[in-house]
């Protein structure tokens, strides 16, 4: 049996090699090829191309790779089409899998597309591509089935690779810590930071007793928060958010992945989001879902506080935190271990047994 995978993402590459993991696990004998990084490498998938040739970020970075990128992508439709496997996998990266997806499967090779883009959310017309593209979409929440099923598209749920890693903290013992969360790019973080700041400075003086840290993605902005935040009452840390969150009481976070890992944990948060003025403009007439915040759209409900553009401001955020911070969060919690039993299934086994099902219909 031979499978073809492309990952075009560190992202897809670190997901990507867990499925491999696991369709080699469930059948030995199995060949996987393809575009790859060195995650899947090692997990055992034959490198056709490197992933380091698509993984680019930027519109400019894009645009001087856009010959390459598209000379690689015809490569990959030609050997595969010459070459016919199984099945071919496009893992996430919609804009790069989905045109080779569509051309294998006009040619009667199977697809499946691993990983929904968020389709539910924003530019819903977007789902006319996937169906003429994919046979299978493989989804991380149970309500991205539903919406394919409304318009006439195979997708099976497989659960979410998140909740392997993470689990239910156990016994958290109330210590009034606030874990800052600002996000990774740079424009998020200083849109949100200096809202945060001076929302812990309201809060402050409502509870003196109160504790702050803040959780930095990279070193980037060290210097620039650490001047932001200009006093001692607030420390700071890189790149350790999954460790400060298991010690925290509440996390102001910016809108992302990371409410989901919170909501995992079991951490009561205070979601924010804000953009430019005219990205919010574009963004609030594309965006079609009810929540912003990964842990209300699975929910389906108002779990965790969401302020957006105007209303992420200190006073609302302090008022949102101080409220959580003096109130019972059990049946909160409870919620929170609800969502990490859905999603649950040991997405990688599951995924790779659904594919092998869909290879012997």
């Amino acid at each position: 049996m031979r499978i073809a995978i492309s990952a075009a993402e560190t992202s897809g590459d670190l997901i990507g090699s867990k499925l491999v993991v696991s369709l080699k696990a469930q059948n030995p004998g199995v060949q996987i090829e393809g575009l790859s990084g060195d995650k899947m490498t090692s997990a055992g998938c034959k490198k056709l191309w490197d992933m380091n040739l698509v993984n680019v970020m930027g519109f400019s970075e894009v645009l001087k790779k856009l010959p390459s990128l598209l000379g690689l992508r015809k490569n990959i439709i030609d050997y595969f089409s010459n070459n016919k496997p199984d099945v071919f996998i496009g893992v996430d990266a919609p804009d790069f899998n989905f045109v080779i997806e569509k051309k294998l499967k006009s040619r009667g090779i199977k697809t499946i597309h691993f990983v929904s883009p968020s389709v539910w959310a924003w530019r819903q017309n977007r789902v006319k591509k996937i169906k003429k593209s994919t046979d299978l979409i493989l989804c991380l929440f149970p309500f991205e089935v539903d919406f394919y099923k409304s318009n006439n598209q195979r997708a099976l749920f497989v659960g979410h690779p998140l909740a392997e890693s993470l689990k239910p903290r156990k016994n958290h013992i109330n210590g009034k810590n606030i874990l800052l969360m600002p996000g990774s790019r740079e424009s998020e973080v200083k849109r949100l930071l200096p809202e945060m700041l001076l929302a812990i400075s309201i809060m402050s003086k409502q509870d003196p007793e109160l504790k702050f840290h803040l959780a930095l993605a990279n070193d980037e902005l060290q210097d620039w928060a650490k001047e932001k935040i200009n006093t001692s009452a607030v420390s700071v840390s890189i790149g350790d958010a999954h460790t400060r969150m298991l010690d925290a009481d509440l996390v102001l976070v910016a809108s992302g992945t990371a409410a989901l890992e919170l909501a995992l944990v079991g951490v009561p948060m205070v979601v924010i989001y804000k953009l430019s003025s005219l990205s919010y403009f574009i963004a609030s007439r594309l965006i079609k879902s009810k929540y912003i915040s990964l842990p209300n759209v699975i929910a389906n409900k108002d779990l965790v506080p969401e302020l957006i553009q105007d209303n992420a401001n200190a006073n609302n955020i302090a008022k949102q935190a101080m409220k959580i911070i003096t109130s019972d969060t059990s049946s909160l919690v409870q919620e929170f271990n609800d969502i990490h039993s859905k999603l649950s299934l040991n997405a990688s086994d599951e995924s790779a047994r659904l594919i092998y099902e869909f290879i012997n219909e």
